[in-house]
């Protein structure tokens, strides 16, 4: 049997940033690691900021030929030449984004711990499914997404599965075998050296 590859770094913005900082800091990660995805995800919703935060983003990551995709915001991607769309939603968008973005467009859908919201997203049309928390976390009803979700689609289906909330070295190391992506955000930004702090991730895996 060959032997699995080791999964990518999905990285995350935080829902909150100067860009005259961000930029920097960010740029300063995609140099040291290697990362396959950036998702664009401000917890405000104003669109101006949205709009300026991803031109600046698009055009760092684009040099670097990392794609880019935007949390919720359907109607931006085309407007704003972004790669695709994050839904935090599960499956319930994913067919009618799939119709309005076309088949290029990278659509991923976040299903919390439920593997039947996974599959209908998948059937829908959804490049990758994201399930989460993984770790222990303040957020949702505090539901984790465990260790036998992973290994239970690992096994059964061939969509990429990515693995985000609340990561540590220990689960990193435990999901490692049965993930395709670790969706990094918070963890390495709230570090004063975050390029370092994401490394740490990555020594993790093994």
């Amino acid at each position: 049997m060959a032997e699995r590859e080791l999964p990518q770094i999905y990285l995350v913005t935080p829902p909150a940033f100067e860009l005259e900082t961000f930029v920097p800091r960010l740029s300063a990660v995609l140099d040291a690691h290697p990362v396959a995805c950036l998702r664009l995800s401000m917890a405000g919703h104003d669109k101006d900021m949205v709009s300026r935060a991803a031109d600046a983003l698009r055009e760092t990551v684009h040099a670097r030929d990392i794609p880019l995709v935007i949390d919720s915001h359907i109607a931006l991607v085309e407007r704003l030449g972004l790669d695709g769309v994050h839904l935090p939603d599960g499956a319930r968008r994913v067919r009618k984004t799939r119709e309005a973005l076309g088949s290029d467009a990278i659509i991923g859908a976040y299903c919390g711990a439920s593997r039947h919201d996974g599959m209908n997203a998948g059937e829908a049309g959804a490049d990758y499914i994201a399930f989460g928390p993984v770790g222990a976390s303040g957020l949702g009803d505090g539901t984790q997404a465990q260790h036998d979700l992973f290994a239970w689609w690992s096994d059964m289906i061939e969509l990429p599965v990515v693995a985000e909330g609340a990561l540590d070295v220990e689960t990193v190391a435990r999901l490692a075998p049965i993930t395709d992506f670790f969706a990094v955000g918070e963890e390495i930004w709230r570090e004063d050296d975050a390029a370092a702090a994401l490394g740490t991730l990555i020594a993790a895996m093994g």
